[in-house]
């Protein structure tokens, strides 16, 4: 397993809670906790302090993943999934989260509200050409592959 140092900051709200931490051996993201109490509103989103900060190593990025028990149980999610926090980012990690239930949804300080994925990044060049390789694909968009038991595709 390859194992990259990531320095992290704690800032003054972050005392007493735990660094960010793999909860088994196979998990590929790290539970981070809530730096604050909030409450969410059915439809509302709110950037939730961790009191941490990174300097990822150039050439990777964290994604900020949903926690998959808060999305099911309680409709609680990450709204820009996957959240990306670059390499030269050196603020507070915020977790933006939104309540898509109908009832009002409290986090309190301490609680796991996402995961963290460190992974490496692949940047892309452009090469400007006139036309595109043919695929049997095609054109074809949205849904042009099926998929969907109920509409009979």
């Amino acid at each position: 397993m390859n194992m990259v140092p990531v320095p992290i900051k704690r800032l003054p709200h972050f005392e007493g809670l735990q660094l960010p931490a793999y909860a088994t051996d196979g998990a590929a993201g790290m539970d981070v906790l809530a730096a604050e109490d909030i409450t969410l509103e059915p439809g509302s989103r709110h950037a939730v302090a961790t009191g941490l900060a990174v300097a990822i190593p150039h050439g990777y990025e964290i994604q900020v993943r949903p926690r998959s028990g808060l999305a099911l149980k309680h409709g609680i999610s990450v709204p820009n999934s996957p959240g990306t926090i670059d390499s030269d980012y050196r603020g507070e990690l915020k977790v933006i989260l939104i309540n898509h239930a109908l009832e009002a949804f409290t986090i309190q300080r301490g609680d796991r509200i996402a995961q963290l994925v460190l992974a490496p990044v692949t940047r892309a060049s452009w090469l400007p050409v006139d036309e595109l390789d043919e695929t049997s694909r095609g054109e074809g968009g949205f849904g042009s592959t099926g998929g969907v038991v109920a509409l009979g595709n």
